[in-house]
């Protein structure tokens, strides 16, 4: 009996250690998921690019918005996402996250210029209350010379995240340094497609350029 209980024991630790070199394999590796996801692009077709499975599928996120360019403009998505885009949404005062995922994005969009391939990187401010036109311009502009940055009014931030079902909340107090929590994620979209990919924050900057140019090479 117990010689039986050892080789059963055996075999899960075996069987576990497999499926744990096989996710640290592919971890970093481009990984088809879209037989899990019919809807996982936009028109409802698989294709070897996708790197996130989301309930409701690709085409439920981006949409119309209306917000602030750095020089104090109006502009809209159409004005905007003219050329296939990272968008990000965070905030200037971010601590942490903000500026990994910034860097991140603008590295990858210089290993795709390297490449032949041009993305622009967009930040959307998710603190109107702080971040001005000028405040959005500058923290864009440090992190790429293209980064586009975009803020406005209480109302038309809502309606941006709203449309790429974003979160965010800014946290109790009522002095100047307070935090806003909100979600990570990065979205690439290309003009006439919509949105097709959210990029996790655990990803390099790399990766998430590997992942860019396989939508790219499809395009």
């Amino acid at each position: 009996m117990m010689r039986a209980y050892s080789i059963g024991a055996a075999a899960f630790i075996a069987a576990l250690l497999g499926v744990l070199v096989w996710l640290a394999y592919f971890s970093e590796r481009p990984v088809n998921l879209s037989w899990m996801n019919p809807f996982a692009d936009p028109n409802g077709q698989a294709t070897d690019c996708n790197a996130s499975v989301l309930q409701g599928g690709l085409s439920t996120i981006g949409g119309p918005f209306e917000l602030v360019n750095a020089q104090g403009q109006t502009v809209t998505d159409t004005d905007v996402l003219t050329m296939p885009s990272v968008i990000y949404f965070g905030y200037t005062f971010c601590p942490d996250v903000c500026p990994l995922d910034n860097a991140n994005n603008a590295l990858a969009v210089d290993i795709l210029e390297q490449r032949g391939y041009m993305v622009q990187p967009v930040f959307i401010s998710i603190d109107p209350r702080r971040d001005t036109p000028d405040q959005v311009g500058a923290f864009a502009s440090a992190f790429h010379d293209r980064m586009i940055g975009l803020t406005g009014s209480e109302e038309q931030v809502r309606a941006a995240s709203q449309a790429y079902r974003t979160f965010y909340s800014a946290q109790p107090g009522d002095d100047e340094f307070y935090l806003v929590d909100h979600s990570t994620f990065s979205y690439f979209v290309i003009p006439g497609r919509g949105t097709v990919e959210v990029l996790r924050h655990d990803m390099s900057g790399e990766r998430r350029a590997d992942i860019m140019q396989c939508y790219l090479d499809q395009n």
